[in-house]
C-alpha cells in the first residue's frame, strides 16, 4: 500500500526524462500536477547542479536534492549544504592529470572546467548542456565545490581517489563519474530533508534508474526501479515500473492509487 505515501523523490536523466527524448512528456507533467493536488510533496533528487536543473513548465518543486545530495533547498533557504574539502579537491585535479583526463568543478551557481574530451562532452549533452572550459579554473578550485565530473572508466576509481580524504564516486553512467562527499550522497541529502519536514522513512518513496540511487531507495520506505534501470538499483528496489520512455511513473502512480 502506498496510502501513507507524503512526500516523492524523483531522478531526472532516465527517470522523469527519457534519455533519448531528453524532454519531460505530457503524462509525466500531468502525473506530478496530480500528485502536487493531493498533498504530495514532489522532490528532485539529481546529480546535476541547480544551474543545469531542466524546465518543467508550471510545475513548482517542493525541495531540490542537487550535486547528488550535497546541496538541498526549498524555494524559501537551503535546508543542507556539503561541499568537497578544498585539498581534495586539489589532489583529484592532480589525479585526473595523471590519467590525462580534463575534468569540471560544480559549484552552487557555475560548472567551470580545465578541458574537455568526447565523455565529458557527451555526459554532460545528457542534460543538454555545454562544457565550459574556464580561465579562471584555478580560482574556482578554491571556492565551495560540491561535485567533481570527469570522463573515466571504472579501472580509474582507485587512482582519482588516491590520497584523497573524503570523497567518493558516485555514477549511474559507465563512461563518466560524480565525484561527492564521501558522507554525502541522495541517501543522506532525503535523510536531512525528511528531518526537516518531520517525516519518517515510511511516508517517502523514490523512483530512479542508476547505482547513484541505491542510497536514496536505502533513505525511503519503497524505492521503485525504472525498467530501464541498471540490474544493481533494480536488486535494491522495492518494485518496478515501466521504462521511462513509456511513462513508467505515470502508469505505476495510477495503478497504485497515487494519482
Amino acid at each position: 500500500m502506498v496510502s501513507n505515501t507524503k512526500i516523492i523523490f524523483f531522478d531526472i536523466d532516465g527517470t522523469l526524462i527519457d534519455m533519448k527524448r531528453k524532454q519531460i512528456s505530457g503524462k509525466t507533467m500531468e502525473m506530478l500536477k496530480r500528485l502536487k493536488e493531493k498533498g504530495v510533496m514532489i522532490c528532485i533528487a539529481t546529480g546535476r547542479a541547480p544551474s543545469a536543473l531542466p524546465a518543467f513548465g508550471d510545475i513548482a518543486f517542493d525541495v531540490y536534492l542537487t550535486f547528488n545530495g550535497s546541496y538541498c533547498y526549498n524555494r524559501d533557504q537551503t535546508i543542507f549544504s556539503n561541499p568537497l574539502l578544498t585539498d581534495d579537491v586539489g589532489t583529484i585535479i592532480k589525479n585526473a592529470e595523471t590519467i590525462h583526463r580534463p575534468l569540471s568543478l560544480a559549484t552552487k551557481d557555475r560548472q567551470a572546467a580545465n578541458g574537455k574530451d568526447d565523455d565529458l562532452v557527451e555526459y554532460y549533452g545528457f542534460a543538454n548542456r555545454e562544457v565550459e572550459v574556464a580561465d579562471d579554473f584555478e580560482e574556482v578550485a578554491k571556492e565551495e565545490v560540491y561535485q567533481i565530473m570527469l570522463g573515466c572508466r571504472e579501472r580509474d576509481h582507485l587512482s582519482l581517489l588516491n590520497g584523497v580524504h573524503r570523497a567518493k564516486i558516485a555514477a549511474w553512467w559507465d563512461r563518466a563519474v560524480d565525484i561527492i562527499p564521501a558522507d554525502g550522497g541522495k541517501g543522506i541529502g532525503i535523510e536531512k530533508v525528511l528531518e526537516y519536514y518531520h517525516l519518517n522513512q515510511s511516508e517517502a518513496m523514490a523512483f530512479g534508474d542508476g547505482n547513484n540511487d541505491i542510497e536514496m531507495f536505502q533513505a525511503v520506505g519503497k524505492g521503485i526501479a525504472m525498467a530501464n534501470a541498471s540490474d544493481r538499483l533494480k536488486e535494491a528496489a522495492y518494485g518496478l515500473c515501466g521504462d521511462a520512455a513509456e511513462d513508467g511513473i505515470y502508469h505505476y502512480c495510477l495503478e497504485h492509487g497515487l494519482i
